[in-house]
């Protein structure tokens, strides 16, 4: 590109097909007589008509050389013009280029209808309409320039189907309330009516039929046309939308399908200069009649001002003629409602992304890419009003005073406007003052500060456009130095390149520019390969963005050479790196790790480059595209069909197709080694890219020369080194492969296991993670998992990075059930590589599943590894906290289970490797001894006493490490082997003095009472009492039950045993309420009723006259004492009540000895006089108790 200059001087003419050397095109005359509307129509491209029918050329004629030189004219002359170059033009040449200026293409009025594009190749085709002839495709490419995208032979366009009428349009724009289907619809139900074309005007009535709710309504269309572009529309209905509403579709359609049914006048200036002066007066008082209430005002003013000499009007030669098309200096360009899209984007803008807006935006890229396709100058005119509403965004400046970053939709939205951005300054016909204004615009729009970045970051550096990155750059610690770049600096940066190169002319214009290696010139040595192929040295992203500017302004063939010359030149730079490396292998291997080669990563980079070339390629390959449009409100898509399509470019001698191309290019970026860019933006982005490209890639159907292409470029990655992410050494900080690897693994493993095998083995690795531990060290990797993330915090997406690493094991241990060899080398590079416990643990669980299916037999192999990873799970996890450690432990007891008994011996026997001592007595030990279990195995007597011994074992293990924890579940396991009980219950004891508290002591004796053994629980719960401490008021602490329980066994068994008690329960109980409840029910009943042997009750009541129950009553009056006066030295009227009823309780207390009414009526009158302040509470005592 000549710096803007014209696109006639860049691109070199290719050779023409024979099919486009006719001298003319078909025509419809053996359906139309010559020079009648309809036979112009059948040349104009009339899609309904049947002249375009495949097989029905041999009846058609020639046209005649007046609708040849009309319709080219009409196409490129303003009419002005015309009229200005001849004095006199005869009225049938005048009807005729009236006549062929209205537009010819369907798609073009579809295109301005809708929201939908065109996602296949044939939407490059800069106006390859259904049957449209070779100079009705819109504007034609320039001298320099092959044909059109999508121009064909015959004039049917690439990938569209002969005839886009009623039923291809319904295919190629789908979506039933879309307005061209709904247009269409309106056409075929006979809706449009007294069609009149006036020069360049077209009127008529379209009609909404009557529906159940509404009567039909008849609207008034009017269109204006001039060059084959429609350039104003008026509709009442009053529509309010950035495209043509179906009315405009269903007139538009009309005119296209129908034209010998539409009247033709010319201009109505021409019939006003045939009328005399009579006609002309009753012509005017006619039209003023028939439109009086409207035009009267309008037709006196203008009568005043002609009547007056010195009037304006006056002054001017002529009138102004609304049918008689656009003058000289009138922009020729298709009638866009700029106000429509302003509104609109700030509409969608201000949801926020929300509503399906972000789905919307992305619709109007779509649609500026759509027009770029078709050369049509409202692309870029459309692209800088959303731009324009893109930086009004009143969020941009409250993100930037918040210092948040913008939302991940929006960021994904800038990207694409920065995109697109690109392709209109590389546009490979712009004009030079076309270009220099956007260039100004852009320039302008990122010298503010609300501009995003390019990057998601402040002041990040990002490679120049033009430029490779330099070695230090990426290692500047001053970010704040590095230069600013917005989202608009690669599209500033474009101004620096141009297409005027000759060798890059050859390139786009040929698919035989060859050169022999033989008959090469020392000065062309660097521009072909040793094949003769042509290269392309430049920028990988730059030379990508220019496929991208001649793809996206509809130069298809052009884009597939530039990509083929790519390929070549990033197929012997891979060939002389891998030369590279294996001189330096041996030193980077002892060294273990090595630098990053490739600074810039082509995944996940602003500009797309590798998806950009996969899109050329796989476009040109598609076989199911024919006049197909991507619908957004449609569910269904069509998953898209490709086939074989050799490259026309290359050496004489070369069999590759465009589809094994795209693979390779798209395998090449993607088993690039390459460094994790900075920022969580970034990051996501290189992921969200990969994603997308892997996407792409699995819709392509495996065939042998596919697979072939597999197999070669994986052998290539595995043997890349340092410039492979698959190599065999790697920077500890490249992005890793997992995702890529996963998609290569399931390519190949039905056609090459071995390599795909150790291809997915390799990926494995996570070599950030893996610095602080020997590469050969897998016993210690517990121990990263709570410092690593730490210690990275810039790699932000790490997270889903282990996930996919994860998914990628999951997949191996999948593919190779039941091979044991396998199994055991996945299973060593999980536990090398994986650092996170829970994604192990989700291994595990994932081999456990399809290792017993409810439908097969077990798979013992892959069992048994996930019961290797369960207990890696179990040690990884042993010593640090994790919310989901009981369902870990519980899930491993079941699997160990499922392997056998063998397996259940083993944890129990080193479960202190494995479990916490809880977790082995109440989890482990109880679920292997169970009767479930048992049943589960269908154990014989041998293998039951072994399980039992061995929890056994473990039970006093566990209780001698952890007693206050783990010796009620040890006693409840030795229950059945009395030496066992016996340790157990001496755990039990000797821990009491120590660490055990009340409650763990009563549960113990509590228990021991259940089994049967009364005086050891009377032992146990006495230990349990003098750790106990129960306060005057914690009259509901959770440890009365207990008390009350020690209190009835004791004395259940005997009066020595409760003498023995009472002190403690005096010593530890100061609370009233409960020592009034003890001492009420030990004289209930006579003591020792328990039987137990050798000994025999009195059954007589104890009195509380007498030991022991004296010492209990008397601490009971003193808690009462001590309580009361406690309660009354803070006590607030609303308790007063309950006080009484408090001093009720305790009287019964104090009367239960023989003075006990004497001992009360002291204790109220003491309070009557240390408490007599409080007047209103002492009447309520004396008012109670005298």
């Amino acid at each position: 590109m000549a710096d803007g200059g014209e696109q006639e001087e860049l691109l070199s003419p290719s050779p023409v097909s024979p099919a486009k050397r006719l001298c003319s095109w078909p025509s419809p005359q053996a359906h139309h007589p010559r020079g009648s509307p309809g036979a112009a129509g059948g040349g104009a491209g009339g899609v309904g008509s049947s002249c375009l029918v495949l097989g029905a050329r041999p009846h058609l004629q020639p046209e005649s050389l007046l609708d040849c030189a009309a319709k080219t004219v009409a196409e490129k002359w303003a009419y002005e013009r015309v009229e200005e170059r001849f004095e006199r033009i005869p009225e049938p040449v005048q009807r005729r280029i009236v006549y062929w200026s209205f537009p010819r293409n369907e798609r073009e009025i579809c295109m301005y209808s809708s929201f939908q594009y065109r996602g296949g190749p044939s939407a490059s085709a800069a106006g390859g309409a259904a049957g449209a002839s070779p100079a009705e495709e819109g504007p034609p490419p320039p001298p320099g320039a092959a044909a059109p995208a999508g121009s064909a032979p015959g004039g049917v366009a690439a990938g569209a189907s002969p005839g886009l009428g009623a039923g291809a349009g319904a295919v190629g724009c789908g979506g039933e309330g879309l307005p061209f289907r709904r247009g269409i619809r309106l056409l075929d139900s006979g809706s449009v009516e007294n069609v009149l074309q006036v020069g360049f005007h077209l009127s008529g009535t379209v009609t909404e039929l009557a529906t159940a709710s509404e009567p039909a309504v008849t609207y008034k269309v009017a269109i204006s046309f001039d060059r084959c572009k429609i350039t104003s529309v008026t509709c009442g209905c009053g529509n309010k939308d950035i495209f043509y509403c179906a009315h405009v579709v269903a007139l538009s359609l009309y005119r296209i399908r129908k034209p010998d049914q539409v009247k033709l006048r010319l201009p109505i200036s021409e019939t006003l200069f045939q009328m005399n002066r009579d006609q002309l007066q009753k012509f005017i008082q006619y039209l003023i009649t028939a439109h009086h209430t409207e035009v009267l005002p309008t037709a006196q003013k203008l009568a005043d001002e002609i009547l007056s000499s010195n009037s304006e009007i006056n002054q001017v030669n002529g009138a102004p003629d609304p049918t008689a098309g656009a003058s000289i200096d009138d922009e020729n360009c298709w009638h866009l409602d700029e106000e429509q899209v302003k509104e609109q984007v700030k509409l969608f803008l201000s949801q926020g992304g929300y509503c399906g807006s972000g789905k919307q935006l992305s619709s109007m890229f779509a649609k500026v890419r759509e027009m770029l396709r078709m050369r049509d100058s409202n692309g870029a005119r459309m692209l800088t009003l959303i731009t324009e509403q893109f930086m009004a965004d009143p969020r941009l400046t409250l993100w930037r005073q918040q210092g948040t970053n913008m939302t991940d939709k929006c960021r994904q939205l800038w990207d694409e406007l920065g995109a697109l951005w690109v392709c209109i300054i590389l546009n490979p016909h712009c004009k030079l003052e076309e270009k220099s204004c956007w260039l100004q615009q852009l320039q302008k729009w990122s010298d503010l500060d609300v501009c995003p970045l390019e990057d998601g970051n402040y002041g990040h550096e990002l490679p120049n456009i033009t430029n490779a990155l330099p070695q230090n750059a990426i290692h500047s610690p001053d970010s704040l130095s590095r230069p600013r770049r917005t989202v608009f600096t690669r599209a500033i940066e474009g101004r620096e390149l141009h297409w005027q190169d000759s060798h890059l002319q050859r390139i786009i214009s040929s698919d035989v520019y060859y050169t022999a290696p033989a008959c090469q010139r020392e000065s062309e040595r660097l521009l072909f390969n040793s094949q003769g192929q042509p290269l392309w040295l430049e920028h990988v992203p730059t030379a990508c963005a220019r496929v991208d500017a001649l793809r996206s302004h509809g130069y298809p063939k052009e884009a597939l050479r530039l990509t083929v010359a790519i390929i070549n030149t990033l197929r012997l730079q891979q060939q002389r790196q891998l030369e590279i490396y294996r001189h330096q292998k041996k030193e980077l291997l002892q060294r273990g790790t090595t630098t990053i080669t490739n600074l810039e990563g082509w995944v996940g980079h602003p500009l797309d480059p590798i998806g950009c070339l996969f899109l050329t390629l796989t476009e040109a390959c598609r076989l199911n595209d024919d006049g197909y449009l991507e619908m957004s409100d449609m569910n269904e898509s069509r998953p898209p069909v490709y086939q074989h399509v050799p490259v026309a470019a290359g050496s004489p001698n070369s069999s590759e197709s465009y589809l094994s191309l795209a693979l390779e290019v798209a395998l090449m970026g993607l088993g690039q080694q390459r460094v994790m860019p900075e920022g969580l933006y970034a990051q996501d982005k290189v992921c969200r890219n990969e994603e997308q490209l892997l996407s792409q890639l699995q819709e392509l159907q495996l065939d042998d020369e596919l697979v072939q292409t597999l197999q070669k470029q994986c052998i290539l990655l595995l043997e890349g080194g340092p410039f492979s992410g698959l190599g065999e050494v790697i920077h500890r900080e490249s992005v890793p492969m997992h995702t890529f690897a996963k998609y290569l693994f399931s390519a190949l493993l039905p056609h090459d296991p071995d390599l795909s095998y150790k291809l997915a083995l390799r990926a494995m690795r996570l070599p950030v993670l893996e610095n602080s531990a020997s590469a050969g060290d897998t016993s210690h990797l517990h121990h990263t998992v709570s410092v690593v993330p730490s210690r990275y915090p810039r790699w932000f997406t790490l997270g889903h990075l282990e996930s996919q690493q994860c998914e990628l094991a999951s997949t191996m241990l999948t593919a190779a059930k039941g091979d044991t060899l396998r199994l055991r080398t996945i299973l060593e590079a999980i536990q090398k590589h994986i650092h996170s416990s829970s994604l192990i643990f989700k291994l595990a669980q994932d081999a456990f599943k399809i290792a017993t299916p409810t439908d097969s037999s077990t798979d013992s192999t892959l069992l048994n590894v996930a019961l290797e990873l369960g207990l890696q799970v179990m040690r990884m996890t042993l010593s640090t906290l994790n919310w989901r450690r009981r369902e870990m432990v519980r899930w491993l007891v079941t699997c160990a289970t499922e392997v056998g008994v063998r397996a259940l011996v083993s944890i129990l026997q080193s479960w202190y490797t494995l479990f916490t001592p809880t977790e082995a007595t109440s989890i482990v030990a109880a679920t292997a001894v169970s009767h479930t279990t048992i049943l589960r195995l269908s154990l014989d007597y041998p293998q039951r006493e072994e399980l039992a011994s061995c929890a056994r074992t473990l039970a006093l293990q566990c209780a001698m490490k952890d007693p206050q924890s783990c010796a009620l579940s040890a006693l409840t396991l030795c229950e059945k082997d009395h030496i066992a009980f016996e340790a157990a219950y001496q755990i039990a004891i000797d821990a009491a003095a120590g660490g055990m508290t009340h409650s763990q002591l009563f549960t113990i004796a509590r228990y021991m009472e259940l089994r049967g053994y009364p005086l050891r629980a009377f032992k146990l719960a006495s230990l349990a009492m003098s750790h106990l401490n129960l306060a005057y008021n914690q009259d509901t602490h959770p440890a009365i039950n207990d008390v009350l329980w020690a209190c009835a066994l004791s004395h259940s068994l005997g009066k020595n045993e409760l003498a023995a008690l009472i002190p403690l329960v005096v010593k530890s109980v100061h609370c009233a309420t409960v020592l009034s409840d003890i001492l009420r029910r030990c004289t209930v009943t006579a003591p020792g009723l328990a039987g137990i042997p050798g000994r025999r009750s009195s059954g007589k009541l104890m009195s509380t006259d007498k030991a022991p129950l004296r010492q209990l009553l008397d601490a009971t009056i003193n808690a009462y004492i001590n309580t009361t006066h406690s309660r009354l030295t803070h006590i607030s009227p609303r308790h007063y009540g309950e006080f009484i009823e408090f001093l009720s309780k305790a009287r019964e207390t104090f009367l239960l000895p023989q003075d006990g009414h004497l001992q009360f009526a002291q204790f109220i009158d003491n309070l009557k006089q240390i408490y007599k302040g409080k007047k209103k509470l002492m009447l309520l005592v004396r008012e109670r108790f005298g």
